[in-house]
């Protein structure tokens, strides 16, 4: 698998992995006529979006008589897991649980994720700090107690 950078993905781009992630493999036409019943896209758009991602090495395509079928780098759950690293790495650690906390209290979640995550939570209960460590920037007049408010 290629060093890709999930991270560059614009949500357009997401729309367009999600396609090929969940057919496994599609041509370009079929993309087109399905990202269309969502989205007023043109054509040459799909396909510019398409070429970007191939360019970004999330796609790689193979040829199919005047077809290109497009085939994902990166598996769905990968690409997910590093968008949540990035975003993570970039909040206070003080501030993560509430993150949690409130994405979780806004998702619709089934019974079987609830169960999984009281398995993991009372897993990671028992050598829980009391408290994590604030690593946000020091700025002039400020203290730790800014990431408690």
């Amino acid at each position: 698998m290629p060093d890709v950078h999930v991270d560059k993905m614009t949500t357009a781009e997401w729309e367009l992995m999600r396609i090929i992630w969940t057919l496994g493999k599609a041509g370009s036409r079929e993309v087109i006529e399905i990202i269309q019943r969502k989205r007023d896209w043109t054509e040459s758009t799909i396909k510019t979006l398409l070429s970007r991602l191939v360019k970004k090495e999330m796609l790689t395509t193979t040829k199919d008589g005047r077809n290109f079928i497009y085939h994902a780098t990166v598996p769905e759950q990968t690409a997910m897991n590093e968008t949540v690293d990035d975003l993570f790495d970039s909040l206070c650690n003080m501030k993560k649980g509430a993150v949690i906390t409130e994405l979780i209290s806004n998702l619709t979640l089934t019974k079987a994720d609830i169960e999984n995550m009281q398995t993991v939570l009372a897993d990671k209960l028992t050598t829980a700090p009391e408290m994590v460590e604030c690593d946000c920037i020091p700025v002039e007049g400020t203290s730790c107690n800014q990431c408690t408010k």
